[in-house]
């Protein structure tokens, strides 16, 4: 299974976010993530997905299908084009009073921040792409991780051209 980044311009109104998804579960394709938000038009959404597909033919059928949904305004495939992707994750540790040194260690190798502490739990926040939040979760995995959200990516293109433009 290979995975890849749509960036797809939508209409902003309601409902568009479930069309979407509901067209690429219902011809089986995995969805990975999925993430919307504001753009820098008010009248726009951006959905960032990662799907997986066996092959790059069963991806151009998703990216066909979904070019069909009236609400679409534009489709991007991000893994192809020079890109910055990002994820943010959120990591609740079990924290006792000896691990806080090495949890404090660790965040700082990664470039994270502790965000909340409390008596008996941290909250770590990190920003990075796919293979660094997975290797703070596997470092943090000695300790007793109670809860982890993840955004899923997001990505921009680089350079001076917008997606809208691609």
């Amino acid at each position: 299974m290979k995975k890849f980044l749509l960036a797809v311009l939508v209409d902003n109104k309601p409902g568009v976010l479930t069309h979407v998804a509901g067209l690429i579960s219902r011809r089986a394709f995995n969805i990975e993530s999925i993430s919307a938000g504001y753009t820098e038009e008010p009248s726009v959404t951006r959905i960032n997905i990662v799907v997986s597909v066996e092959s790059e033919n069963e991806l151009d059928q998703v990216v066909n299908q979904l070019g069909k949904l009236i609400d679409v305004i534009k489709i991007v495939n991000l893994s192809k084009a020079p890109s910055i992707e990002r994820e943010l994750v959120m990591i609740k540790v079990k924290a006792t009073k000896e691990a806080r040194a090495d949890l404090v260690s660790i965040v700082d190798i990664f470039r994270a921040k502790i965000v909340d502490v409390t008596s008996e739990n941290v909250i770590i926040e990190l920003t990075g792409n796919e293979r660094k939040i997975d290797a703070i979760c596997e470092v943090l995995s000695d300790y007793e991780i109670v809860e982890i959200a993840r955004t899923g990516a997001i990505a921009l293109s680089r350079g001076p051209i917008p997606v809208k433009k691609m």
